[in-house]
C-alpha cells in the first residue's frame, strides 16, 4: 500500500504542475482576447463619437437618447443599436481596467467573474502549451504542492478507518 500512495502522490504532485502551469497561459489569453474585443468596440463607437462631438458636446448618451426619441423608426432602432454597441464597450472597459489592476483581479476574473462570452472564446480556442516563465513555474508548483497535500489528506482520511480495524 505504501508504494501506490507515493506514486499516488508523485502522480497528484505532476498533475497539480502541469494543471497550474497552464492557468497563467489561460489568463494571459484571456486578457489579451478582452483587450482586442475592447479596440474593436472603439472602432464601432468611433462614426458615433464623432457624431456626438458634432452635435452634443462629445456626450454619446445624449446622441443615443435622441435618436431613440426620434418619430423614425430606422432612427430609434439605430439609437437601440448604439447603445447596445455603448453599454458593451463600456463592459469591456470596466473589465479590462479592473483585470489590469492586479495580478489577483486577472486571476478571479479569467475564472470566476468572466465577461462569459470572452471566457467561452479563450476557453475553446485555448492551445495548452507549457510557458515557462517564472510566474507559471512558481504557480504551478504551488499548485502541485496543493494538490499533492490534499491528495495525501484524503489518502489518510480514507485509510484511517483500516488502521484503527488493524490495532483492535
Amino acid at each position: 500500500m505504501g508504494v501506490v500512495t507515493s506514486y499516488l502522490r508523485i502522480i497528484l504532485l505532476i498533475l497539480g504542475v502541469l494543471a497550474g502551469i497552464q492557468l497563467p497561459g489561460f489568463v494571459d489569453q484571456y486578457g489579451k482576447s478582452l483587450n482586442a474585443h475592447l479596440i474593436e468596440s472603439e472602432k464601432s463607437l468611433d462614426a458615433f463619437r464623432d457624431e456626438a462631438e458634432k452635435f452634443f458636446d462629445g456626450d454619446i448618451e445624449q446622441l443615443i437618447a435622441h435618436y431613440e426619441a426620434s418619430d423614425d423608426i430606422v432612427f430609434r432602432e439605430g439609437g437601440q443599436s448604439i447603445s447596445v454597441i455603448y453599454t458593451r464597450h463600456q463592459l469591456l472597459l470596466s473589465a479590462l481596467n479592473e483585470f489590469n489592476e492586479s495580478a489577483w483581479n486577472a486571476y478571479t476574473q479569467a475564472f470566476i467573474s468572466p465577461v462569459p462570452d470572452i471566457q467561452q472564446e479563450v476557453r475553446s480556442d485555448f492551445s495548452y502549451t507549457v510557458k515557462l516563465n517564472p510566474g507559471a513555474i512558481l504557480f504551478g508548483l504551488v499548485c502541485g504542492l496543493v494538490l499533492a497535500i490534499v491528495g495525501e489528506l484524503f489518502i489518510r482520511l480514507l485509510a484511517r478507518p483500516f488502521r484503527r480495524s488493524q490495532h483492535n
